[in-house]
């Protein structure tokens, strides 16, 4: 399995990426037109293990000679980690990654304006705390009062245009993107005022194109709120969709990079059922099973079976983290969808004690509200359910 990359890989080589070449032409094309002062705002979604990130990255790799592409994930913020979310924690992730990239590039990073921004303006600090990366101390100021934290904002926000006006030299233009981006979900009620606020920067800067993605399914609510009609963005954005790979690019890929795996017609229909197409699932499943024989229908059943706590670990670890009534929700919506009265009176509980709970669940895409019911959304965490009750007569609360 030398040529199957492992699942959680988020940069491939040129030989272990297959496929999205119509994808890479879509963004590539999308993004050119920053050099012609007219940066496009795209959205990227696709549901969890579908490959938004290996794309991105494969998106940096081609985009770079001639941008400064800034790539942050938000998933990895440490107002994320913490689980203490805020504006201000955001914003220094935003403006830590952006030094972080022009020192790489050895472009000019506004040394003396950034220094004479926090010197010259009456903040009212806590401390001044330095991140170090790279080599370079990046001054980081703990805000003491709301007022300052939007003249903070303003500044972190225009930074980007401001980076290109002093290097339009050297480079086309500035492409942000931001990955996993549904993470600022959780700033509740500061959502709403922060999709506007950032809009209002996007939609300004003619030089900074900006590519948000995360694992956000078509029914998300966030991509009406960023990219609907009556969104943030008012329809200005371009949603840029990743599908799982079909049966025959499925099978396709197997033959080239796994040709060790003699698959009967039966065999790789109950494959692609069982990975349902998506990256991820496609390399980690491939990887646990047996070469050079042949895998009929029971023998793929049996494998994913078998092996299906190391192939859905990061659903697991999801799991892990969820609190008991959160998980009783999920194993309450196993045999079918339920309408919300209906799930309450199966947990009896009462219908409004489920809102967070409910929130949180679909935040997370583990289940979804769909034609007036509530459903899990990931079937392999569901399938790990019914397997562990079936060996062990519970359902994993602890595992």
């Amino acid at each position: 399995m030398s040529n199957l990359p492992w699942g959680t890989s988020k940069v491939l080589t040129d030989e272990e990426f297959f496929n999205r070449t119509q994808e890479i032409s879509n963004l590539t094309n999308l993004l050119n037109s920053t050099s012609e002062n007219n940066a496009p705002d795209i959205l990227v979604t696709g549901i969890r293990g579908v490959g938004k990130t290996v794309l991105l990255n494969k998106i940096k790799e081609y985009m770079d000679k001639n941008y400064l592409v800034v790539y942050m994930d938000f998933s990895v913020s440490q107002t994320y980690q913490k689980n203490k979310m805020s504006l201000k924690g955001l914003y220094d992730f935003f403006y830590q990654k952006i030094i972080e990239e022009t020192h790489l590039k050895g472009l000019n990073t506004l040394k003396n304006h950034i220094n004479k921004f926090f010197k010259t303006n009456n903040f009212k600090l806590k401390e001044v705390v330095v991140a170090s990366a790279f080599d370079i101390s990046i001054p980081i100021p703990i805000i003491g009062t709301e007022r300052d934290l939007e003249r903070y904002r303003d500044f972190v926000f225009r930074l980007p245009q401001e980076i290109y006006d002093n290097n339009k030299d050297k480079i086309d233009g500035v492409i942000i993107i931001i990955d996993e981006f549904q993470v600022i979900k959780e700033l509740n009620t500061y959502l709403e005022s922060f999709l506007w606020n950032f809009r209002g920067y996007v939609t300004e800067q003619r030089n900074v194109a900006y590519i948000l993605s995360g694992s956000m399914g078509l029914q998300d609510n966030l991509i009406s709120e960023i990219a609907g009609q009556n969104g943030a963005f008012g329809g200005r954005m371009l949603t840029i969709n990743i599908n799982p790979f079909s049966k025959q690019t499925t099978q396709n890929y197997l033959t080239e990079r796994a040709p060790e795996l003699k698959f009967t017609q039966e065999g790789f229909e109950r494959f692609y059922k069982c990975t349902s197409g998506i990256p991820y699932y496609i390399n980690i499943f491939a990887r646990q099973l047996p070469t050079n024989r042949e895998l009929d229908e029971n023998n793929v059943i049996d494998a994913f079976d078998n092996n299906i706590s190391f192939i859905v670990s990061h659903l697991i670890n999801e799991w892990n983290r969820l609190t008991t009534k959160e998980k009783e929700i999920i194993i309450a919506l196993i045999d079918s969808p339920l309408k919300r009265i209906d799930l309450a009176r199966k947990l009896n509980v009462k219908s409004g004690s489920l809102s967070d709970k409910l929130n949180k669940l679909q935040n997370l895409d583990l289940i979804r509200f769909a034609g007036g019911e509530y459903e899990i959304s990931e079937k392999l965490l569901k399938r790990w359910l019914e397997i562990e009750y079936s060996q062990k007569g519970i359902y994993p609360y602890r595992f």
